[in-house]
Parts: structure tokens; C-alpha cells; sequence
């Protein structure tokens, strides 16, 4: 698990409503700064006090590292800023995580490990999502869990239809559908009642929100397919939410496509410990 890597540059990101993670952060650019590295600190970091960051944090710098103290929330929106594909080091001071590395006890092991060469880097796939608008504007957006088409609380079921590489899979009437990737598939997709993607699979996974014709189940396609999901139903308050931290409304006739993107994620792996370790441990499977 050896790598010749050298570490110089460094990003250091805390969830910012966590003064914990802020703390820890403020510990941690220390330590690195101790060790000869440039550190650059976002705002949530600096304004826990006690640091003198080199600059601030920018998604668009060629970092070698970035480390993110918080949960899968905050190296969400990471992954998905940064502009350059540094490594990431997930810290978890929340309460599931899926995606963040190492625990708060394992963190300056976890860091040695680091500067020493021994770790591994997971690539995971990112989704390009593009939204059609009928009217003849667009925005697009980049995710790693999923892109999630749904209906608010008020609203009827509304009728969604899926094509993938142009051909019409189904016309469904449901509260919505989550398109995930493999990474996102322990998170809103299980909830649906999805499957647990392995993160390497080339796949994409579109699960149904509460379908309203029982027989519509998940379907999974290959992740170099194009997914487009057309908004059918007029007059309905319908969301595109992407990975659950972005989004727009959407209306009648309004198209999402969604394709693999030519970026990928590069998570930091310190121990030997698998996916399927992991999820046996934080679903409590076999006690």
C-alpha cells in the first residue's frame, strides 16, 4: 500500500456548524503545519481561532491533499467543488458516514499512515446531471450520491417518464424517483428500498419513490447509458434535489438527463478495511 506521493499543500475543511469539527480542524492544521506542510483553512476553521492558515481553502487549487472533518453532508459538498482531483481524507464526527474514512480516534494514525506513503486511493464515479427546461433554459450540476426527482408534501402523485440511451423504459406514476450511484446507494436509495451497490460497479441504480403500479421495481444500468426523466404532470410542485444539497423546481415538460461524468472522486484509504466491512458494522449485521 505503498505510495511515492509527497504532501505539501494541504486543504482543510470543517463542517461548519459543528464546533467540534472545528476544533479538531484547528488541532489538525497545526500538527500539519508542524510538519512542514502549507495548509490552507476554510472559513469555518479560521473562525474557530488559533490558526494562521497560508490562504484560504479554494475548491479551484491543485491541492495534494484535502482533509474533511464533519460527515458524508460536508465531503459532499467537497467532492462535488473541487475543481482539481486532490485526495480526500473523510473524517467522521457525525453519526452514520458512509463515505468519511476514519473515526475521530483514528485520525493522527490515520494522518501518519499519510505522510509515510502507506494508503490507498478509491476512485468513485461522479454523475453530470443537466436539466431541459421547456421553456429552452438549463443548469446543470455535478454528484456523487444521487440526483432525486419528488413531489412535496402537498402535492398529488405525479407521472414521471424514464428513457435511458433514448429508448422508453417506463411511464410511472409514483412520489418521484432517485437516481444514484453506486456510492449513493447507501444513502436516500436504501431508505427506498434500493439496492446496496458495491462502489466499484460501473452501474447507475433508478429506484421508484413509493410507485403507484406495485409491479415497477429498481432498475440498474450501466453507468455509460443516458438517463433522461421527463416531468409529465402539470401544475404539481416537483423538486430535482441534488445530492440532497442543491436544487430546482421543475415543471411541466422539463427534461433531467443524466450521464457519467469524465470526473471522478479519489477517496483516501488508511486501513484494510472493506466496503462490505464497513457496512456490516454501521448496519449492525450478524449481531
Amino acid at each position: 500500500m505503498s505510495n511515492t506521493r509527497e504532501f505539501r499543500r494541504v486543504g482543510l475543511v470543517a463542517k461548519r456548524t459543528s464546533p467540534e469539527a472545528c476544533k479538531a480542524a484547528t488541532e489538525v492544521a497545526d500538527w500539519l503545519s508542524r510538519r512542514g506542510l502549507e495548509v490552507d483553512c476554510d472559513e469555518a476553521v479560521v473562525g474557530a481561532g488559533g490558526v494562521d492558515p497560508a490562504a484560504l481553502f479554494d475548491p479551484a487549487a491543485d491541492y495534494d491533499l484535502v482533509v474533511v472533518l464533519g460527515g458524508d453532508g460536508t465531503l459532499l459538498s467537497v467532492a462535488r467543488a473541487l475543481e482539481h482531483e486532490a485526495p480526500i481524507l473523510g473524517v467522521n464526527l457525525g453519526t452514520l458516514g458512509f463515505l468519511t474514512e476514519v473515526g475521530r480516534a483514528e485520525l493522527y494514525p490515520a494522518l501518519v499512515h499519510l505522510l509515510a506513503g502507506d494508503y490507498q486511493i478509491e476512485e468513485r464515479a461522479l454523475l453530470d446531471v443537466r436539466l431541459e427546461r421547456a421553456r429552452g433554459s438549463g443548469q446543470s450540476w455535478r454528484v456523487l450520491n444521487d440526483a432525486v426527482i419528488t413531489k412535496s408534501a402537498l402535492a398529488r402523485i405525479v407521472e414521471l417518464t424514464y428513457r435511458i440511451d433514448g429508448r422508453l423504459l417506463a411511464a410511472c406514476r409514483s412520489d418521484g424517483l432517485i437516481i444514484s450511484t453506486p456510492t449513493g446507494s447507501t444513502a436516500y436509495n436504501l431508505s427506498a428500498g434500493g439496492p446496496i451497490l458495491d462502489p466499484q460497479l460501473p452501474v447507475v441504480v433508478l429506484t421508484p419513490i413509493c410507485p403507484h403500479t406495485l409491479n415497477l421495481r429498481p432498475v440498474v444500468v450501466p453507468d455509460s447509458s443516458v438517463i433522461e426523466v421527463t416531468l409529465e404532470t402539470p401544475r404539481e410542485e416537483v423538486f430535482l434535489t441534488l445530492d440532497g444539497q442543491e436544487g430546482a423546481p421543475l415543471d411541466q415538460g422539463d427534461r433531467v438527463c443524466v450521464r457519467r461524468s469524465e470526473a471522478r472522486v479519489r477517496l483516501v484509504k488508511t486501513t484494510d478495511r472493506g466496503f462490505f466491512d464497513g457496512l456490516r458494522e454501521k448496519l449492525h449485521w450478524g449481531e
